[in-house]
C-alpha cells in the first residue's frame, strides 16, 4: 500500500477486505450485526459517515475526521468488535479483516462525487442489482424513507413480537449497544411473516444508521441528481486497488440456495467450521451443481484464493 495520506476534515474513502479473501455477508443478520457495530463505533468516535457499503466480500465507507488517529481508531475498533462478535457466534477464531486498511483522501467537490457515486454503484458493478437504490446494504434507498423494503410499520396492525423487537432495538441503541447475532436470531425466530421481518430490518438500520444522506446529496444538488449522477456514470477510483474475484457476486446467493436446499446445512455459517478437506470436496460438489466460476467458490468456502489487482 502506498503511504498514508490525511488531511483534516476531508472525505476519506476507506476500503478494507477480509483477511482469507473470503465471503463476509452471507445472510441478513451479518449485514445487521456489522451495521450495528459500525454505527455504534462511529458515534463512539465521533466520525461523520457519508457512505457505507457491504459487499459480500469487503466494504467501503467514506468517512471524515478531523485526526489520522480519530480514523484509524474508529477502523480499528469497529472491524475488532465484529471480529470478536462473529468468531464468538461461530465458534472461530483469528483475524477477520485484512490489515491495514486502505484509505484515500478525497480534495475537492469533484473527487469527493466521483467517490460517492462508486461507492452506490458497487453493487451494480457487481450485477447484485439494476439500480443502485436496489441495494439494501450501499443504505442509498434510506435517504428518503424509513421503510424502503418493507411497509410502514403500524403498531396496532403488528405482532406482540414485532413490537418486543421494536423496543429492544431502541433501548439498546439508546444505551450504545450494538446487535449480537444471539439477540438477532432471538427476536427474527419470534416472528413469524416474512413481512415482519422485512418491517425489522429496516427499523434497525433506521434507528442505527448514522449515514448523513443529506450531506452526501449535498454535493449533487439534491438526492434526485444523486441517483441521477449514479444512474449516469460508475465512478471511478484511482487511489485504491480494489481486486475483483469473478465478473458477479450473484453467486453467491445461488451457492447459498444450493447448500440449504435438502438441509445439507441448517444455517449457511456451517461450512466455517469444516475442516479443508470437507470444504475440498464441497467445492467439488459446487463447481458440479453450479455455474460458479471455482475462484469465488473458493471465496465462499474460505479456501485460498488469489486477487488481481
Amino acid at each position: 500500500m502506498k503511504d498514508r495520506v490525511f488531511y483534516k476534515n476531508v472525505l476519506n474513502h476507506c476500503y478494507q477486505r477480509t483477511a482469507d479473501h473470503g465471503v463476509l455477508f452471507y445472510t441478513v443478520r451479518d449485514h445487521l450485526v456489522f451495521f450495528t457495530v459500525f454505527c455504534s463505533v462511529a458515534e463512539r468516535h465521533k466520525v461523520r459517515v457519508l457512505k457505507l457499503v457491504q459487499m459480500p466480500d469487503h466494504t467501503h465507507h467514506s468517512t471524515i475526521a478531523e485526526t489520522m488517529q480519530q480514523l484509524a481508531g474508529f477502523q480499528r475498533d469497529y472491524t475488532s468488535v465484529f471480529a470478536k462478535e462473529r468468531n464468538r457466534a461461530f465458534g472461530l477464531s483469528g483475524p477477520v479483516f485484512e490489515t491495514p486498511f486502505s484509505s484515500a483522501p478525497k480534495r475537492g467537490d469533484k473527487e469527493v462525487r466521483t467517490n460517492l457515486i462508486y461507492l452506490d454503484n458497487n453493487p451494480v458493478e457487481r450485477k447484485l442489482v439494476k439500480k443502485a437504490e436496489e441495494y439494501r446494504w450501499n443504505y442509498l434507498a434510506y435517504a428518503q424513507s424509513n421503510h424502503p423494503f418493507s411497509e410502514r410499520i403500524v403498531l396496532r396492525n403488528v405482532s406482540m413480537s414485532l413490537r418486543r423487537a421494536l423496543k429492544r432495538v431502541e433501548y439498546l441503541k439508546t444505551q450504545g449497544r450494538y446487535l449480537s447475532y444471539r439477540l438477532l436470531d432471538r427476536m427474527f425466530e419470534s416472528l413469524s411473516t416474512k413481512e415482519e421481518k422485512e418491517q425489522l430490518t429496516d427499523y434497525i438500520i433506521c434507528t442505527y444508521s448514522v449515514i448523513d444522506h443529506a450531506e452526501a446529496a449535498r454535493y449533487f444538488g439534491g438526492f434526485e441528481k444523486e441517483l441521477l449522477a449514479a444512474q449516469s456514470t460508475t465512478g471511478s477510483e484511482y487511489d485504491i486497488s480494489e481486486g475483483f474475484i469473478g465478473k458477479s457476486d450473484k453467486h453467491y446467493a445461488k451457492l447459498i440456495s444450493i447448500l440449504l436446499k435438502g438441509n445439507r446445512f441448517k444455517d449457511i455459517h456451517e461450512i466455517l467450521n469444516l475442516s479443508a478437506d470437507e470444504k475440498l470436496r464441497l467445492l467439488d460438489t459446487l463447481e458440479r451443481e453450479s455455474s460458479a466460476p471455482g475462484k469465488q467458490i473458493r471465496a465462499f468456502l474460505h479456501l485460498p484464493v488469489e486477487i488481481k489487482r
